[in-house]
């Protein structure tokens, strides 16, 4: 008779055995320009004031305040500063100077009047020499002026620490002339996938199937904010298993495998792994029930069971977590929801069902409870988690999803 343990119990096992390797992240230095998504290691700070120097926040003319009390004026342009000048230019009093955003505002400047309030009448040959704008409304000091440090002064955080880099981030490092950080290093996750009746290429034969698993698993781990440092498959036989688990070891912090671990024949994982020392055990769940865990030169083995769906969630249920938090990745933890449809779900093992999502933020089951159906799989954008001693839920039920 198989003895089922209870999911907590294995979930429990698995986080103490990935503790030591993913408990302190090391770091590395990148590129911005390779830093997206990465988290922060450290506070960055920046080495400059920003903006750099004091500018316009408008195209228009850089006036003395003073100059403009006394509007509708006139008053004669004295000059031009395009964007990027790199001149310091002074302001007669009196007169104006024609400016452009986020050009750098004239010595002797103080407020800027925005194009569209004023009227440029040029001189004879139809430039600025003996130009003359006129001012309509009169402006007060600092309109329209960006100060120099108004946005960060230097040595402020641009960005702190354990934030996950998107866009707007990256483009504020940038503007205060930072080329790189230091980020957490990804975890490095091997993944190996068995079984004699896999194929990796475009055709089948007879009684083969597609690996689904390798592509599904490398696309998880990259999700959770890891890195796939070894991709392989290997047919029911121990000695090459082995050897292609010894390459995923030598390059990995973490191995994942799926197949090979059930009560059958042909279980290569099994054969190979238990007189190491792995813990081979059942789960009492559906999908994913057999599961296994072993260290292989210092480095941790999590292996599920081959079915597609068991091995997308068990990543989920028992992985996925320990890799978002390593990375610095927000957690994504199981929420409650109610129930659009009743379900049904199997004594004594604990059911998670594919669901999705109403538009009223209900849950409904869209898929059968088979580890095989994978299309339901794809359709699904949550796992409904039925406890173990429950049977029938009805409409309205409140039940404990998970997203996928």
């Amino acid at each position: 008779m198989t003895v089922r343990i209870p999911l907590e119990q294995h979930a429990l096992h698995v986080a103490d055995l990935l503790a030591p390797v993913l408990s302190s992240p090391a770091v590395e230095t990148v590129p911005i320009e390779d830093a997206l998504g990465r988290v922060t290691a450290d506070d960055v700070r920046s080495d400059v004031d920003l903006p750099l120097f004091r500018n316009s926040q408008m195209d228009g003319f850089a006036v003395r305040a003073a100059d403009t009390a006394a509007a509708p004026i006139a008053l004669e342009v004295s000059g031009d500063v395009p964007a990027g000048h790199a001149v310091p230019v002074v302001l007669t009093p009196g007169t104006a100077i024609r400016i452009m955003t986020g050009a750098p505002l004239p010595t002797g400047a103080d407020a800027v009047v925005p194009v569209e309030d004023t009227e440029l009448v040029l001189g004879r040959d139809d430039d600025l020499a003996g130009a003359v704008v006129e001012i309509r409304t009169s402006r007060a000091a600092g309109e329209y002026v960006r100060e120099r440090g108004s946005d960060l002064a230097r040595g402020e955080v641009i960005v702190p620490a354990g934030t996950a880099l998107a866009a707007r981030h990256l483009a504020a490092l940038a503007s205060a002339g930072v080329r790189e950080v230091r980020v957490r290093a990804r975890v490095r996750v091997g993944i190996l996938t068995t079984g004699s009746e896999l194929s990796g290429g475009e055709t089948v034969e007879f009684g083969q199937v597609f690996d689904a698993n390798g592509i599904a698993l490398a696309a998880l781990v990259t999700e959770a904010g890891a890195a796939v440092s070894f991709r392989g498959t290997s047919a029911d036989d121990p000695a090459a298993f082995r050897a292609v688990l010894d390459d995923a070891v030598a390059v990995s912090d973490l191995v994942l495998t799926s197949g090979g671990i059930s009560q059958g024949a042909f279980e290569v994982v099994r054969e190979v792994l238990e007189p190491l020392g792995a813990r081979v055990t059942t789960v009492a769940m559906q999908p994913g029930g057999p599961q296994a865990t072993a260290v292989l030169g210092g480095v941790p083995i999590v292996c599920f069971p081959g079915n597609p769906v068991s091995t997308q969630v068990s990543f989920t249920v028992f992985v996925r977590a320990a890799l978002r938090n390593a990375a610095g990745l927000q957690p994504l933890d199981p929420a409650s929801a109610l129930l659009a449809t009743p379900v049904h779900s199997v004594a004594g093992r604990r059911q998670f069902l594919r669901g999705r999502v109403t538009t009223d933020g209900a849950v409904e089951q869209i898929s059968g409870a088979g580890s095989h159906l994978v299309a339901g799989m794809a359709r699904a954008d949550v796992l409904i988690d039925i406890p173990a001693d429950t049977t029938d839920l009805e409409v309205g039920a409140d039940v404990t999803v998970w997203t996928l």
